[in-house]
């Protein structure tokens, strides 16, 4: 399911306890009234807040790191990838089928990577690209004529393996890194503190309003959680245009 989708269920789950509250209010007893048992339903629903908050916090940090390490990791690829550009260029003539090969192997390289990461659990296997082995191989069979060449190589090579890593990074990392019973614990204890909310208080319009806007509001949070887990997806994905105009076609 989709983040929208998800969002949505857990505020037909959270202000669902809400109207649970209403529900079960009328069948209570005088003796579940009391001022003493009101007291501890409200420090019971004051330590479920504060443990709710507390995870909500964490869910929100977690995936705001994840999104801000994999939008590094993509701008750190598309660096990469000019600079490889730049140092070829440098090298000479002699290695303009290296360029070439380079930036064939772009849109393969979004394409996998966009992929992976849209995985949904399912189990991807890594693939290094045709046109990304043909290009490793043409940029070491390079022959250097001076050590000017030699060193552009070298610096070449190094850019490439610097790339590869990132590339591996971001497979060994692809899907959410936001685990699901951290939702499903969160979602119950705003469900019940929402119960609490309504049992027993008497309720009016007004009240609910506030309750809706309230559940409204944690949706939109956990919207705000999903989205950031998953950054090559939905309304705040990451661009892969960056990455696949990294380099302008070679004159003929």
């Amino acid at each position: 399911m989709n983040a929208l989708v998800i969002s949505l269920l857990v505020f037909a789950l959270i202000f669902g306890g809400a109207l649970v509250g209403v529900v079960v209010r009328p069948l209570l007893s005088a003796e579940h009234l009391h001022p003493d048992s009101k007291d501890v339903v409200k420090m019971a629903t004051g330590l479920i807040g504060t443990l709710a908050a507390l995870v909500l916090g964490l869910l929100i940090a977690s995936a705001k790191s994840s999104f801000d390490q994999k939008t590094s990791q993509v701008k750190q690829m598309t660096a990469t990838i000019i600079l490889l550009d730049d140092l070829l260029a440098q090298y000479g003539p002699e290695a303009a089928p290296a360029r070439n090969l380079l930036r064939r192997s772009i849109q393969p390289l979004a394409n996998r990577i966009w992929k992976e990461e849209n995985k949904n659990g399912k189990l991807v296997h890594f693939e290094s690209s045709a046109e990304a082995l043909a290009f490793e191989n043409v940029l070491e069979r390079l022959s250097p004529k001076d050590d000017a060449q030699r060193s552009l190589q070298s610096r070449a090579i190094q850019a490439f393996t610097d790339g590869a890593q990132t590339r591996l990074q971001l497979f060994a990392q692809a899907g959410g890194s936001i685990p699901t019973p951290f939702l499903i614990i969160l979602v119950f204890w705003l469900s019940a503190i929402f119960v609490s909310f309504t049992l027993f208080a008497q309720t009016n319009l007004v009240v609910m309003a506030s309750l809706f806007v309230c559940a409204l509001s944690f949706a939109c949070a956990i919207f705000l959680i999903l989205e950031l887990d998953n950054p090559f997806t939905g309304l705040m994905g990451i661009s892969s245009a960056t990455l696949r105009s990294a380099l302008l076609p070679l004159n003929p």
